[in-house]
C-alpha cells in the first residue's frame, strides 16, 4: 500500500452517520470510507507528500520499526534505542499529515489494559443510549452479569483476569458512546488508535475490524487461557523505576540464576511492558521477581512496585494461552482497519486482517512496547500542532505515561469514562 493512499484512506466519508446501536462500534468505523480525491496541491511540483520510490519506502518503513524477532545474543535487546531517530515524518506517521484536516481538530483514541479496572466503573456511562444494551449483550455471553460486577464488585471476583480483561474491554468500548455523544467530531476526525494489551482488541473494534460481539468472544478466550496459564506457573509482574546506569539485562540475568539456583526449573525474567524512558514493567517467576526486590539497590533500581495480577503476562510463561486465542481470532471475521491502529508487538500500524491474525495472539508472550509506539503516534515535524488525545476507558494510566514520554502531546488530553 503507497504512503499516499495510507494519507488518503484516512479521510472520512462526508456526511457520516453515527449509529443508534451498541453495533455501530463495530460499524461506524467501518463506515469510514476512503477518499480517492487529491490533497489540495498534490500535483504541485513543491507538495510535501512525494511517492518515494518502492526501496526508497521499504528503508523509510525499516527505519520506523522494531524487531520483534527473538534476538540471537541477549545483550541485542538493549543495544537498540527504543527511540524512533530523526524528526521527518517517515512510513509509520505520514498517516497524520491530513491536508484538508486542521491538526487541532484531529484525534487520536487510547484504551486501557487490564489492572485499570475498579469497583465503580462504568456507573456513569449507563446514562448514553446503547451502552445498557452493550452490557446485556456482554452479560449474555458471558453468563453473568458484566454491569453488576463493574459497578458492585466485589474487587477480588473483579480483579480476576477471567473477569477484568471483560470488564476494561466493554467500559472502554461504552465510553467511545459517551464521546459519542458529548464530542462527534473527535469520533469524525480521528486519525489513529492504539491499545495496551487487551485495550487493543478494543483499538480494533473502534477501527472496525472485528464487531463487538465478536471481541468479547474472543476476549473471553483470550482471559480464560491467560488465567488457565498464570495457574500452570507461580509468575507474576513488577514495575522498576531505574537510574540510566542501570543495566536491565543483567538485573533479569542475576534474577534468573538466582530463581534457579532456589529451584526454579528453566526460570523466566523479562521485560513486559515498555511504559516510558527509565520505566519497565519486568515479569517472569515470582523468585526472580524476589530477587529484584532484595537487589534493587545495588543495581541502582530506585523503586520497585509488584502488580496486583495473576501471572507473568507478555512472557513465555504465557505460551499455553497462544493457540487458544489464536484458534478463536481464527474463526473471527476480521476486516481491514478503517483507521491506523497501531500494534503492541512493534509499535507498526495494521494494514491488513491476516496481520491481525498474526500479531495479536504473539503479543501475548511478547512485550507491550508503548514507548515505541507512542514516539509513532506523536511523531510530527517541528512546529506542527499535536492532535486531541482521548483514553478511553477506566484509569489514567496512559496519560501518566504520554507525559513522560511526550509532554506537549499529553498537554491536549482528556480521560472519557474513567
Amino acid at each position: 500500500m503507497s504512503l499516499t493512499r495510507l494519507t488518503l484512506s484516512l479521510s472520512f466519508r462526508e456526511g457520516h452517520k453515527i449509529f443508534k446501536t451498541f453495533r455501530s462500534l463495530s460499524t461506524s468505523s467501518a463506515s469510514l470510507v476512503r477518499s480517492t480525491n487529491k490533497p489540495p496541491g498534490s500535483d504541485s511540483k513543491e507538495s510535501i507528500l512525494k511517492e518515494p520510490s518502492e526501496s526508497a519506502r521499504e528503508l523509510l518503513e525499516n527505519a520506523a520499526s522494531f524487531n520483534d524477532q527473538v534476538p540471537l545474543n541477549e545483550e541485542q535487546i538493549w543495544s537498540t534505542s527504543p527511540y524512533p531517530k530523526g524528526s521527518i515524518p517517515r512510513g509509520q506517521s505520514i498517516y497524520a499529515l491530513r491536508p484538508k484536516v486542521d491538526p487541532t481538530h484531529t484525534s487520536i483514541m487510547l484504551f486501557p489494559g487490564q489492572g485499570t479496572q475498579y469497583v465503580g466503573m462504568g456507573r456513569d456511562l449507563i446514562k448514553f443510549p446503547v451502552v445498557q444494551e452493550m452490557f446485556e449483550s456482554a452479560s449474555a455471553i458471558l453468563g453473568y452479569d458484566l454491569l453488576k460486577l463493574c459497578v458492585q464488585g466485589p474487587a477480588s471476583e473483579l480483579n480476576k483476569t477471567v473477569n477484568c480483561q471483560l470488564a476494561v474491554l466493554v467500559c472502554s468500548l461504552a465510553a467511545i458512546e459517551q464521546l459519542r455523544e458529548e464530542r462527534p467530531s473527535s469520533i469524525e476526525n480521528c486519525i489513529a488508535a492504539a491499545g495496551f494489551s487487551v485495550g487493543e482488541i478494543a483499538a480494533l473494534v473502534f477501527a472496525g475490524c472485528m464487531s463487538f460481539e465478536r471481541a468479547v468472544r474472543i476476549t473471553k478466550v483470550r482471559a480464560e487461557a491467560m488465567q488457565l496459564a498464570s495457574e500452570m506457573t507461580e509468575g507474576g509482574m513488577l514495575t522498576v523505576l531505574y537510574s540510566p546506569k542501570t543495566r536491565l539485562v543483567d538485573v533479569c540475568k542475576n534474577a534468573r540464576e538466582w530463581a534457579q539456583n532456589s529451584g526454579v526449573e528453566r526460570p523466566e525474567c523479562s521485560i513486559a511492558n515498555y511504559l516510558f524512558p527509565d520505566c519497565k514493567v519486568i515479569a517472569g517467576h515470582v523468585k526472580a521477581l524476589e530477587y529484584i526486590e532484595k537487589n534493587a539497590k545495588s543495581h541502582a533500581i530506585r523503586r520497585t512496585r509488584r502488580l496486583p495480577v495473576s501471572g507473568a503476562f507478555h512472557t513465555s510463561l504465557m505460551q499455553p494461552a497462544v493457540e487458544p486465542f489464536k484458534l478463536a481470532l481464527s474463526n473471527a471475521k476480521l476486516e481491514e482497519p478503517a483507521i491506523a491502529v497501531h500494534s503492541n508487538l512493534d509499535g507498526k500500524m495494521y494494514s491488513n486482517a491476516k496481520q491481525i491474525l498474526y500479531k495479536l495472539p504473539r503479543q501475548i508472550v511478547r512485550p507491550v512496547k508503548w514507548e515505541q509506539t507512542l514516539h509513532i503516534l506523536y511523531e510530527r515535524p517541528p512546529g506542527e500542532q499535536f492532535p486531541s488525545t482521548f483514553e478511553c476507558g477506566p484509569g489514567s494510566s496512559l496519560r501518566t505515561i504520554l507525559k513522560n514520554v511526550n509532554f506537549k502531546a499529553a498537554n491536549t488530553f482528556w480521560n472519557i469514562g474513567s
